[in-house]
């Protein structure tokens, strides 16, 4: 009895710890990964991107857990060597192959997106552009991920990801029930904030707007998202970008060479978005083959432009305010050159070199929007630097960069007040974005959102028991245990009663 009693007891303990450490062993985590190059007009960035395979309300909740960027031009600038293009992202895919466990490689999906830069490669040289993306398909597929295209966006969709990306990252997607959905409702917070986007060669502004009307359908998308259904205004400025802003501006100042001393070899331009003592020489071969400036070339008597600053920060921005067309609207309301606008509305994240310009002029301060007379009178003290003393200060930035604050900050105010109408009554809903959390501002994080939604659902990873099984098995043992304690008890302190008539 005692060897039958003990037998039961132990095999009852091991059953009651075998259950519950089995139940609530850590589960594996059921992470997936995805691969985002964001292909630019001046450089490339790869991005990595990770998300639990349960998909919240059809979508999956993505972070960025790895940014590197590729050395060299942005693919485009492979154009003379369209071989290259390909080998150039190596040493970033190498970076990712080691952030993402070697088991799930062959799973996760790489995709490459190239922007404004490679739009306008297409239109100088197909041919170059086609030749560009098939070495970067080659080096993509030789790679150990899941290749899945690599293609030109529309400007339509670097907007539209755009917009997802800072609604995301700022919790306007986050569907929530109850009294919590009511506090939102009451706090306003889940209204979705607009996105402005610049980059080198374009720009994009997108928002959901309540006034948006049915005119110019080509600036609408719809997305669904997180269970909620979008409708947004977006569009997309080509050759609106800082750099291609610059190219136009220059182009527009050549038509007036004429008033400037020149030779049959060369001339000089007095340009007020320069700073006081700074020159650059342009070649005007290649300068007009681009073509944003196309379509303003004209026969010039001489092979090289000298440009020599002048530091004038309201002259800058009378040659800037050119660029903008607002001479005819055909529709109810227009920002430039034509394109439709609905009235701005809500707040707006603005990032890409809306961002990098305004930090360095120390113009994204957290705490408050700084005003929109604050921020002219720092770009124009700025513009009025001697070149010799900005060069000196800022030693550790690149001269090509450093060259362009002046000019890039005027033509940030320029697009922002007379293209979209910002005002000093609606300036301050604008919010300078770099990064939100840990996640960048910028298109791509939008576009692997986007793409989770045709990525399949995968069952969560469950305990091996249901939670009534175990609580079941768990009362069973129990049971069984209590049941042999209290049997050996009886049998070894019998009560009275029970040793009545034992002689």
């Amino acid at each position: 009895i005692l060897l039958i009693l003990g037998f039961l007891s132990t095999l009852a303990i091991i059953a009651l710890i075998a259950v519950a450490v089995t139940q609530n062993k850590p589960l594996p985590k059921n992470i997936k990964y995805g691969i985002v190059l964001d292909a630019g007009s001046s450089h490339t960035n790869l991005y990595v991107y990770e998300w639990p395979a349960e998909k919240e309300n059809d979508t999956g909740v993505v972070k960025q857990v790895e940014v590197c960027k590729v050395e060299g031009p942005g693919i485009s600038g492979y154009s003379h060597a369209t071989e290259k293009a390909g080998p150039s992202l190596a040493q970033c895919l190498q970076q990712a192959k080691e952030v993402i466990p070697s088991t799930q490689h062959k799973e996760t999906p790489v995709y490459l997106g190239a922007t404004a830069g490679m739009r306008l490669l297409r239109l100088e040289n197909k041919t170059a552009a086609d030749e560009v993306l098939s070495s970067v398909e080659k080096t993509l597929r030789l790679a150990p991920f899941n290749f899945q295209g690599a293609r030109i966006i529309t400007g339509q969709e670097e907007g539209a990801y755009g917009w997802i990306t800072i609604n995301y990252l700022l919790g306007s997607f986050k569907q929530v029930s109850g009294w919590k959905k009511l506090l939102r409702t009451l706090k306003s917070t889940s209204e979705t904030s607009g996105a402005l986007d610049l980059g080198g060669a374009s720009t994009q502004i997108t928002f959901v707007s309540k006034e948006l009307s049915s005119e110019s359908p080509e600036n609408q998308l719809y997305f669904r998202l997180y269970g909620k259904d979008y409708q947004v205004y977006t569009h997309s400025f080509l050759c609106y970008g800082k750099d291609q802003a610059l190219q136009q501006k220059l182009a527009r100042d050549l038509q007036a060479i004429d008033f400037y001393f020149q030779t049959v070899e060369s001339s000089s331009l007095l340009d007020p978005c320069f700073h006081q003592g700074y020159q650059r020489t342009i070649n005007i071969s290649d300068f007009f083959k681009n073509p944003c400036t196309s379509d303003k070339k004209k026969q010039l008597p001489f092979n090289q432009l000298y440009i020599e600053g002048e530091g004038h920060y309201q002259k800058c921005r009378e040659n800037i305010q050119k660029l903008f067309n607002k001479t005819s609207c055909p529709y109810s309301s227009c920002s430039f050159n034509g394109i439709y606008l609905p009235p701005l509305q809500g707040d707006f994240g603005a990032f890409s070199a809306f961002y990098f310009v305004m930090n360095f002029l120390n113009l994204t301060s957290e705490t408050r929007p700084v005003p929109l007379n604050e921020v002219t009178r720092t770009i124009e003290s700025f513009c009025a630097r001697p070149w010799q003393e900005v060069k000196t200060v800022y030693h550790d930035v690149k001269e090509k960069y450093l060259s362009e604050y002046c000019f890039s900050g005027a033509y940030i105010l320029s697009l922002l007040e007379n293209g979209y109408e910002f005002t000093d009554g609606n300036w301050q809903t604008i919010h300078f974005l770099g990064k939100i959390g840990s996640s960048d501002a910028g298109w791509t994080l939008g576009y692997m959102l986007n793409l989770t939604n045709m990525i399949p659902a995968e069952e969560p990873a469950v305990p091996p028991l249901s939670h009534g099984s175990y609580v079941g098995l768990m009362v069973l043992c129990s049971l069984v245990l209590v049941s042999v304690l209290l049997f050996a008890w009886l049998l070894f302190h019998k009560p009275k009663c029970l040793q009545k008539g034992v002689v």
